[in-house]
């Protein structure tokens, strides 16, 4: 397994950006698909984005594409989450996911390992 650390939520008004971040500790990171979850009280867990191990492909989920960017730089061993545009429906706990091997998931069992999250906040 490897460790993650999320960083970057907070409280912002609709329309504002955000970039998240998460350092992971493993020094094969470039080996790991990682993912992008997040979590609304009272909600399961659901995707929003992830990326290959090359970061030359990516997948978004509806509800975010156009205005969220998944990216990795494997040489800080980290993946970050650009979210623009943010409205209050994307309030939520932001998990980082790490998935080994060359295929990308969007769902939670897919991951094997998991960051303990960041809370971003967007007010009306």
């Amino acid at each position: 397994q490897v460790q993650l650390v999320e960083s970057g939520g907070g409280l912002v008004q609709a329309g504002d950006s955000l970039r998240l971040s998460c350092v992971a500790s493993a020094r094969t990171f470039g080996s790991y698909t990682m993912g992008w979850f997040r979590q609304a009280p009272g909600k399961e867990r659901e995707f929003v984005a992830t990326i290959n191990r090359s970061g030359g492909s990516t997948d978004y989920a509806d509800s975010v594409r156009g205005r969220f960017t998944i990216s990795r730089d494997n040489a800080k061993n980290t993946v970050y989450l650009q979210m623009n545009s943010l409205k209050p429906e994307d309030t939520a706990v932001y998990y980082c996911a790490a998935r080994e091997g060359a295929s990308y998931s969007r769902y939670v069992y897919g991951y094997g390992s998991w960051g303990r999250g960041t809370q971003v906040t967007v007010s009306s």
